[in-house]
């Protein structure tokens, strides 16, 4: 059966989410929404160019006006949010009332617990809501429910990811590949993970360990806030240790530590000869600018490892996807990897693979499954079996 499909905010990840659809989704109709009409209209027409068919429709929306928003919803199945992530929770709200399901991308998990308040109403109106549901969070924990779907007892599951350039540039090493308010709350917020089965919190920008990764050589990684949302809250118990960490070039981390201890991320304002200034926003504009290279490409390095026992052996389960740019439609690594991720939960929704109520997103579909439904998707996954 036919769907139609609503995307809010119709950007770079919103766009890529909007191809998937077409492609794999059976959409009737796909609405892009965006406060710019232009916006809107310019990913139409690239989204219909690329699958062959007017699919996509455009529409200016003001996604916090809730009748705005109401009429932008009507005859809509499944609606995804890719608007920044603090607008996530009204937006549910909204949708739940006019009785439309609803994905986010997620980006901060004190918002995806407040989406997941709105359970009881999303149930009265027979709706599902799944949050966090992009490249981490989203995919990233989709491995680890993989790895723990192949063993009989989970020992631990450690989770990483990494948007890289494609051609590093000193002293960063680093592109930006979403906006920098993300970048820094990942990196300056605490972060959520298992150790000898209990929740506990943990440094930033810490715990630094080298790995290996084919076609790159040495890389390092690091923790970071975000990256495993609810799974740790989830898991608890049921595995000794569960983390995620953050992929870059060798001594990116140390760099960006400098920002984080000598204050140019705190919210308090300072005073200087020029007048008051507040330090992340100052930081904000200069890096968010420095760290941008249109004219390089990027990549993306996903990597999961599982210990557990299976049938009375030890194992060790490695995934690993290393994805770059698609010079075919143009489509950035990340783009793909969120969007693609997004669109896959989306049409598991119209599909009705959720009871109505808000999930959170490592309850929502299996890990066998989500990895079969990517891989359809051309991503690439090697998956390595050794004796541990």
């Amino acid at each position: 059966m036919t769907k139609t499909f609503a995307i809010l905010g119709s950007g770079m990840q919103g766009t890529a989410a909007a191809y998937d659809l077409a492609r794999h989704a059976e959409a009737a109709q796909i609405k892009m929404g965006d406060q710019s009409r232009e916006q809107a209209q310019k990913s139409s027409d690239r989204v219909n160019t690329l699958v062959g068919r007017n699919v996509c429709h455009a529409y200016a929306v003001d996604a916090l006006d809730p009748e705005d928003l109401g009429k932008f919803l009507e005859g809509v199945d499944v609606v995804l949010s890719c608007v920044p992530y603090w607008m996530h929770p009204r937006i549910a709200a909204i949708a739940i009332r006019h009785r439309v399901n609803m994905v986010d991308m997620g980006g901060d998990t004190a918002v995806a617990w407040e989406t997941l308040k709105l359970d009881a109403q999303a149930k009265a109106e027979g709706v599902a809501i799944v949050p966090d549901t992009g490249l981490a969070p989203g995919l990233v924990n989709d491995l680890g429910s993989y790895l723990m779907e192949q063993f009989d007892r989970t020992e631990s599951v450690k989770l990483y990811c990494g948007g890289l350039p494609q051609n590093p540039k000193p002293p960063f090493n680093y592109k930006l590949v979403f906006n920098i308010e993300g970048l820094v709350t990942e990196y300056s917020h605490q972060a959520d993970v298992i150790r000898d089965g209990k929740v506990v919190q943990v440094d930033t920008l810490a715990e630094l360990e080298t790995i290996h990764v084919d076609g790159l050589g040495e890389m390092e990684a690091f923790t970071t806030s975000g990256g495993a949302s609810t799974a740790p809250f989830t898991l608890e118990g049921q595995l000794g240790n569960y983390e995620y960490k953050t992929i870059r070039f060798p001594g990116h981390c140390e760099r960006m530590r400098l920002f984080k201890d000598y204050g140019f991320w705190d919210m308090e304002p300072v005073h200087t000869r020029s007048g008051e200034v507040i330090p992340i926003h100052l930081f904000h504009k200069l890096m968010g600018e420095a760290l941008r290279d249109p004219n390089d490409k990027d990549q993306v390095i996903v990597r999961g490892v599982g210990v557990g026992m299976k049938d009375g052996q030890r194992l060790c389960v490695q995934m690993d996807i290393h994805e770059k740019h698609d010079d075919e439609t143009e489509f950035t690594a990340m783009e793909r990897l969120t969007g693609f991720s997004t669109a896959t939960y989306a049409k598991h929704l119209a599909d009705g693979g959720c009871n109505p109520g808000c999930h959170r997103y490592e309850t929502a579909m299996t890990g066998v499954k989500f990895v079969d439904e990517i891989q359809k998707r051309g991503i690439g996954i090697r998956i390595a079996r050794s004796s541990a």
